[in-house]
């Protein structure tokens, strides 16, 4: 007759092992769940269009990642400044902007009733079109025409940025002039006056046909790009559609979601549920083995358990992506040899 203590030891292993089972396949459905949503996010990221990598500020150029869209931020750098040779102004900014206006008469009809006043404009205003063309004739062409300079070269983090994404960074501050840098020949044409240059003898009074020169600059602030990598340059897209500029630029860092609302959000955690159905799958090898001569062996529970994780979640991918199943499998053969070791070294024992 089977004793008290006996009956007791074989209902406790047996309540271990239907534990160990459940916790087993709880780790497995983990696992399951976990890569399926991350399955499920590379399609519908398929489904946008190509991949694009959120590379950041601190990506670097890589092999592989010619013509992928990537997401880069930070504050530009400026490895050869914007220069305005003529007037010998230079501004550590990606673009310095010269403007150029002219004092001249403008034609303002309200109500049907027109009239005449003299401002500044920054185009030649045709008066042989004025109702009243006499006594309101302007000067006709610039002598001094407005001009746009771009860096030599801009750095966004790891990766230098084309011209065209350059020229459509916002944002526009100020840039004083210093009369004191003018060449000689411009010196004695041109006064600074409220940190811009006039020709205009009383600034305060300007007369018809005197010109105003002024600079504005794009300011150095946190950026965020999206484009396309062409080796260490962040081109715009080449595959772009009728209308769309190949590229995306907004201030501060912003995120992916913030620069594309549409893109599918990624799924959280995706590390640490990998390391739970790891975790649950070993302790549920530990239960399955209480009672046994593999009872607290924590080497063979951790190849059991990488096997069964690894395994399941190798074949989920091996239909969509056989590298990241690859990946997976080689797990599964480190977890199975680590197992089989723990066997032979159990069976290498001698018997008591």
């Amino acid at each position: 007759m089977r004793s008290k203590k006996t009956f007791n030891g074989t209902g406790l292993a047996f309540g271990a092992r239907a534990a160990g089972a459940v916790v087993l396949l709880c780790a497995l459905g983990l696992i399951a769940w976990n890569e399926r949503r991350v399955m499920d996010y590379a399609a519908a990221l398929a489904r946008h269009g190509s991949p694009v990598l959120d590379l950041g500020s601190g990506g670097r150029p890589a092999a592989g990642q010619y013509g992928s869209t990537t997401r880069v931020s930070g504050t530009p750098q400026i490895v050869d400044a914007p220069r305005d040779g003529e007037f010998n102004v230079r501004s550590e900014s990606p673009v310095l902007i010269r403007h150029v206006e002219m004092f001249q008469w403008r034609e303002i009809t309200v109500g049907g009733n027109t009239h005449y006043e003299m401002d500044w404009v920054d185009h030649p205003i045709d008066a042989t079109g004025f109702a009243k063309p006499a006594g309101h004739v302007n000067p006709g062409a610039f002598p001094v025409q407005g001009r746009q300079f771009e860096a030599g070269e801009v750095r966004l983090g790891h990766f230098r940025l084309d011209t065209e994404i350059v020229r459509d960074f916002p944002g526009r501050v100020d840039v004083p002039v210093d009369e004191k840098a003018l060449p000689a020949n411009l010196a004695a044409t041109f006064t600074a006056h409220d940190g811009v240059l006039v020709t205009s003898s009383k600034p305060e009074r300007p007369r018809l046909g005197d010109l105003r020169v002024s600079w504005e600059a794009v300011p150095l602030q946190a950026m965020t790009v999206l484009a396309q990598i062409e080796g260490d340059t962040l081109v715009p897209a080449k595959s772009h559609r009728p209308g769309e500029s190949g590229f995306d630029v907004q201030v501060g860092d912003r995120t992916l979601l913030d620069v594309l609302p549409a893109l599918p959000e990624p799924p959280g955690a995706v590390i640490p549920v990998r390391g739970a159905a790891y975790l649950l799958a070993i302790a549920g090898a530990l239960l399955l083995a209480s009672g046994g001569r593999f009872r607290r062996d924590m080497l063979f529970a951790v190849g059991v358990g990488v096997v069964v994780v690894s395994a399941v979640a190798g074949a989920m991918w091996l239909a969509g992506d056989a590298m990241a199943a690859s990946v997976w499998l080689l797990f599964a053969v480190l977890g199975a040899g680590l197992a089989i070791w723990r066997v032979q070294q159990h069976g290498h024992r001698p018997a008591h």
